[in-house]
């Protein structure tokens, strides 16, 4: 299933999607609500009275609604930087990792956060926040979503604990992630994680190695890798994070993302204002945002 939160006017609805036929379905009544976030802990229940209401709820265009963030994560989204070997790489030679221009591969999962104010829809405007930084880049990422939390998890045993799937868009400011001489301020500004269109349940994907993520800039491919080609594979992610910290339901992992970003280029290719992102992953569906 695909689930998205949208709205025809001042009002948040839940709906599950079918782009193929183009509509999208008001769910709303059977979830008791727009957040998706309640239902992931108990979704074998909800599924089933999706699966038993689907085509008696009304149908409404896809392209008549504005589609929303699917998800408002309960807390921070949990982040992995250089988790591609080739961005490793790009990123080493930028002269934007701290301490030093470091091209070794991490042996261990880097995990940093953004801020739960970040999250913005897939099609809104990013806001370029001119007078705090004038470095803005793009990152395309996988984004996971737990349905089942807990912690001490193995990473034999991760895989029950991933509900779906979503598209994300890492928007970095590069000069405050250097100056700063850490990542939560130049990953957190508002409106820097634009996330969607669709939270994508996990039995729709399959074999998530297969999915490829690609990311256009005005058109222009920056970004193509699949997923297979992560350092760190989604198991041992949330292995790592939930050795001590409890994961919950609703909770996001932003994978990392591939060698492309504007940092990779010399010289750097920043966003400006009226540059267009796009970021898509197989079966996940596509983010459009433009800069502001």
């Amino acid at each position: 299933m695909k689930l998205a939160v949208f709205s025809t006017g001042a009002d948040l609805r839940a709906g599950v999607a079918d782009p193929d036929q183009g509509i999208i379905r008001d769910v709303t009544s059977v979830l008791g609500g727009p957040d998706l976030t309640a239902v992931l802990s108990d979704w074998d229940t909800t599924r089933a009275a999706l699966e038993d209401a689907l085509a008696s709820l009304p149908a409404v265009p896809l392209d008549s609604v504005r589609l929303h963030a699917p998800l408002r994560p309960v807390r921070n989204i949990f982040a992995v930087g250089k988790n591609y070997r080739d961005h490793v790489r790009e990123f080493g030679r930028s002269g934007y990792d701290t301490p030093s221009r470091s091209e070794e591969i991490p042996d261990k999962p880097i995990i940093f956060s953004k801020a739960t104010t970040s999250v913005t829809g897939p099609y809104d405007d990013v806001d370029p926040h001119h007078g705090v930084t004038s470095e803005l880049d793009y990152e395309g990422e996988l984004g996971v979503i737990i349905g089942r939390g807990g912690r001490g998890i193995t990473a034999a045993g991760a895989w029950q604990h991933v509900w779906g799937y979503s598209v994300i868009n890492d928007v970095t400011a590069r000069d405050l992630q250097r100056d700063h001489k850490q990542w939560l301020l130049g990953k957190s500004l508002d409106t820097h994680c634009p996330m969607g269109p669709y939270a994508v349940t996990a039995d729709e994907i399959g074999d998530v190695d297969t999915l490829e993520v690609e990311t256009l800039v005005n058109g222009e491919q920056r970004q193509h890798a699949p997923v297979k080609d992560l350092i760190f594979d989604i198991p041992t992610l949330i292995a790592t994070i939930s050795a001590g910290i409890t994961l919950l339901p609703g909770d996001i992992i932003a994978t990392g993302t591939p060698a492309g970003v504007g940092i990779g280029f010399d010289p750097p290719k920043f966003l400006v204002s009226g540059d267009v992102v796009e970021v898509s992953i197989t079966g996940l569906g596509k983010l459009r945002n433009r800069i502001g």
